[in-house]
């Protein structure tokens, strides 16, 4: 097989086209495009922020209260009780408000683009000439610019979504859903809020066995978060392990002072 010749059953999968001017002869193309081997994560639907935080903060307050309570010299039906209480209270409390939160930032956004569309109804040309020096000021060559301005004024909904993108910083078409944000985040705060009570669920009225748990599980969220930010693992696990410790200190200190004292 020829080396300068791209194989023709890889370049009709990949679909690839070959760089360069057709030969007249048909002969072989200078060099084929390589194909695109990667695919970008999905980072506007909302969910992974929610889910991330929900697991953690979920953790972070029932191993906190686990080790407040117990700290206070409690038993073990109590922190039970205490951990289930903090499960359903944040988790709905989680939930409400990735909503609201989610929800109001998008109906700002929905106002910023019926601004701006009202801007490109009414003056369109201050338009055009505001987004063509936007484009000189990165660069572009000036008649560049204001040809591309131009040319999307015939297309009022693209100039928009151009518009928006280029003014406000944001993506008109890609607003994360609050209901995913929602659900994700009552979800992921549920889990984590359960696994420190793990074990005395089972029997156990070991207070440092629950806390272990509530450790190790803060690692391993921490360094699953990894697999998305191309992180290192143990240094994004280790990283939420120390955060959940302090706050677990903390409460566990306060815990042992209040019921030294109420005693």
């Amino acid at each position: 097989m020829n080396p300068d010749k791209p194989d023709p059953a890889v370049t009709a999968e990949s679909g690839a086209r070959p760089v360069g001017p057709v030969p007249a002869d048909g002969g072989a193309q200078p060099a084929a495009l390589k194909p695109i081997d990667h695919e970008h994560a999905d980072v506007s639907g909302g969910w992974l922020r929610a889910a991330t935080f929900g697991a953690m903060d979920g953790l972070v307050t029932n191993i906190g209260l686990i080790a407040g309570v117990g700290g206070a010299g409690v038993s073990a039906h109590t922190v039970v009780l205490t951990g289930v209480a903090g499960l359903v209270a944040g988790a709905i409390s989680m939930g409400l408000g990735e909503y609201a939160s989610v929800r109001t930032a998008n109906e700002q956004i929905e106002a910023e683009v019926a601004k701006e569309r009202r801007e490109l109804r009414h003056n369109p040309a201050a338009e055009a000439a505001e987004l063509a020096q936007r484009w000189i000021d990165r660069g572009i060559s000036p008649e560049l610019a204001r040809q591309l301005a131009e040319d999307l004024r015939t297309q009022p909904d693209e100039a928009l979504r151009m518009h928006v993108r280029e003014e406000l910083g944001i993506d008109p078409d890609s607003k994360p859903s609050p209901w995913t944000a929602a659900i994700s985040s009552f979800v992921c705060f549920s889990v984590g809020a359960l696994i420190p009570l793990l074990s005395y669920l089972f029997g156990s009225e070991s207070l440092w066995l629950a806390l272990g748990i509530g450790g190790l599980g803060l690692f391993i969220v921490g360094a699953l978060t990894a697999r998305f930010t191309r992180r290192r693992w143990w240094v994004a696990g280790l990283r939420q392990l120390l955060l959940g410790a302090a706050a677990a200190g903390a409460t566990y200190l306060i815990g042992s002072a209040i019921g030294v004292n109420a005693a």
